[in-house]
């Protein structure tokens, strides 16, 4: 079974066009599993039941941003070592040197393309 099979995403994003932007580019490279959250503590929540391999995140959400996400997965046991992609509008860099002391895997700036997506996600993954 070919990695984009098994793999199992959670999109987080409180803008459901964004949300539905990044879940067709996921749905184009083939990746199956793919669930989503509409904020931090929902996603914190879903990933309690069940766990994922990949959170892909927006930066910019009400009241836990990406970073603030990043950091509560990165700060607890069961879920420290998913894979963690920041989403933004803009490429800040206070924003990336944060993400990258909390852990994150990677970032990718919107608007992005789907091979742009792909070669993001495999940077963390490997090969799909």
């Amino acid at each position: 079974m070919a990695l984009r099979d098994s793999l199992s995403i959670l999109v987080v994003d409180d803008m459901s066009t964004s949300r539905s932007l990044i879940i067709m580019a996921l749905e184009e490279i083939g990746l199956k599993k793919v669930d989503f959250a509409k904020d931090g503590r929902t996603a914190l929540q879903t990933l309690a039941a069940r766990p994922a391999h990949l959170v892909i995140s927006d930066y910019h959400m009400p009241e836990m941003d990406g970073l603030h996400l990043l950091q509560a997965l990165r700060s607890n046991r069961a879920t420290q070592r998913i894979g963690f992609i920041l989403v933004s509008g803009r490429v800040d860099q206070k924003i990336l040197a944060t993400g990258k002391q909390l852990g994150m895997n990677n970032f990718i700036q919107k608007p992005f393309t789907t091979p742009q997506m792909r070669k993001c996600i495999q940077s963390v993954t490997g090969p799909l």
